[in-house]
């Protein structure tokens, strides 16, 4: 584990518990991490430095409101690079920007130089899809993790719009029992 989520986590706590300060610091250390990965993802589709100040907004206002959704027994980077990530892409979508367009392969940690250890989740996205059959697997890819609307997931594979949509509903209704059944003791 690398010693900055030791540190993140330890300040998430500490402001669950409803302690001030420490969810200052958390917001203010991880506005840095978050700069620092849109710039670089923006920079490299040629966008301002204006618009990754405004995603890191949207990503430390997403965090605030949605911290009691963290699970406090998981580590905490993989939780704050998933809200980065699809800030990412719901700026991608407003701003009619083609998910193609943007290497999310340099999406997977919040900022390489700060965390090696994203990777770690306790939750292996890859594994948990190979569990579904093959259009559930194919809808959520397409649609959940490429970015792509639900007619472009449709044109692609040759399905409709309705069978995407069941596929990824269902899909995500399987993944969510596979899910809870993982953390069962």
């Amino acid at each position: 584990m690398h010693p900055i989520e030791s540190e993140l986590k330890a300040l998430m706590v500490a402001s669950l518990a409803g302690d001030a300060r420490a969810h200052r610091d958390l917001l203010r250390k991880l506005s840095g991490y978050l700069r620092g990965y849109y710039r670089g993802r923006l920079t490299r589709m040629g966008r301002g430095v204006s618009e990754a100040e405004d995603l890191v907004q949207e990503a430390l206002m997403a965090i605030h409101v949605g911290r009691h959704t963290y699970d406090t027994a998981e580590l905490l980077t993989p939780w704050v690079h998933a809200i980065a990530r699809y800030k990412l892409l719901d700026f991608l979508r407003r701003t009619r920007v083609s998910a193609t367009n943007v290497a999310l392969d340099y999406a997977e940690e919040v900022v390489a130089v700060d965390d090696s250890a994203s990777t770690e989740s306790a939750l292996d996205l890859g594994r948990l899809l190979t569990m579904l059959p093959a259009r559930m697997r194919e809808a959520i890819q397409m649609v959940k993790i490429d970015g792509l609307s639900v007619a472009e997931a449709a044109t692609r594979s040759g399905a409709s719009e309705s069978a995407i949509k069941v596929n990824i509903h269902r899909g995500l209704k399987a993944l969510s029992a596979a899910i809870s059944r993982e953390r069962t003791p």
